[in-house]
């Protein structure tokens, strides 16, 4: 996957081509899921067949969180729209704000960094919550409860480097290690960011482009996506990674624990729009039975499906929701 949560693309000829679509009473290619029937979730009482709206961007844990959304929401009775697959934060997100849409799963490192222009992330998930809750209720959204998970910077070791290494499984016991082994693969945006590698580094009691720290050579630059396959190699012992992505069980990387809190948080939560909200508040109810099930291991299992499976993120999420209970398979 790319480095889905600063990738930005330009909003204004994405927005007209999809408020064009919306406005023909069409829906993208991609709007495909199973058909879906009640299980925990069920139909809301009067509801009417009323219209509901979701969006996603375009990566690849949002599509399987954005059919989650669209089975879950006509599993209650709604008719639903699917918009999923934007590409970039920012459509989806204007999508929210214009009312032309009612529901999207949001990260909260993205909101607060991106969205709401914040200088810093809070590394505490329960604050940074808070804090985005509250700021985005003037847009007119409101956040649901967050998810276990958190799809936030990681660093990754092989399994089998970290038992050579004494077991290491956490970021601070790096320090321990010989020169020689404090090796890393990181992508050219982190290495560059301002709250990126260099900072992480001297949280951590290390000090880039020092014999004695982190030596430059010691670290290896690398393309978008190709960290993981560099770390496997044996590239390097640490390579950056998103701490739901895929790949990290199917080349049996293990995830050191940040233990000291330097990375922002970036929990995923249900946000929708206030108005449709107000209209509907069993919606809240919906969405709250599957927050509590989304983990960082559920995520991992899910994206490594479409990602390195090849499966279809419908179907992937169709799944998941069936074994769950939340839906069943009318068919």
């Amino acid at each position: 996957m790319t480095n889905r949560r600063r990738r930005l693309v330009t909003p204004a000829a994405c927005l007209v081509a999809i408020l064009a679509l919306t406005g023909c009473g069409l829906q993208p290619a991609t709007s495909y899921v199973p058909a879906v029937g009640p299980g925990t979730i069920r139909p809301i009482p009067g509801l009417g067949n009323a219209p509901l709206t979701i969006t996603s961007k375009n990566f690849t844990e949002q599509l399987i969180l954005g059919k989650i959304a669209v089975l879950a929401a006509r599993a209650a009775g709604f008719d639903v729209t699917d918009l999923s697959n934007l590409p970039g934060s920012q459509p989806a997100r204007e999508l929210l704000t214009l009312g032309q849409a009612d529901f999207m799963w949001e990260y909260t490192g993205t909101a607060w960094l991106t969205y709401l222009a914040q200088a810093e992330g809070i590394p505490d998930q329960a604050a940074q919550w808070q804090a985005v809750h509250d700021a985005d209720l003037a847009t007119g959204l409101t956040w649901g409860r967050p998810a276990p998970m958190n799809n936030t910077y990681a660093l990754a070791i092989r399994s089998e480097a970290a038992a050579d290494l004494g077991g290491i499984s956490t970021m601070s016991q790096i320090a321990s290690l010989p020169v020689e082994d404090r090796t890393f693969c990181v992508e050219a945006e982190f290495n560059s960011r301002s709250d990126g590698f260099n900072p992480m580094l001297k949280t951590y009691g290390l000090k880039r482009g020092s014999a004695a720290g982190v030596p430059d050579a010691n670290v290896g630059i690398y393309d978008a996506g190709a960290v993981y396959s560099a770390t496997d190699r044996g590239d390097c012992n640490f390579g950056e990674v998103f701490v739901t992505d895929g790949r990290i069980d199917a080349l049996d990387l293990t995830v050191l624990t940040d233990d000291r809190k330097f990375f922002p948080a970036y929990n995923v939560a249900p946000v929708y729009s206030t108005d449709t909200l107000t209209t509907h508040p069993e919606l809240a109810d919906v969405f709250d039975q599957i927050t509590p099930a989304l983990t960082d291991k559920v995520l991992r299992s899910l994206n490594r499906k479409v990602d390195v499976d090849g499966e279809e993120p419908a179907d992937v999420a169709f799944a998941w929701m069936k074994a769950r209970g939340f839906i069943t398979d009318p068919r």
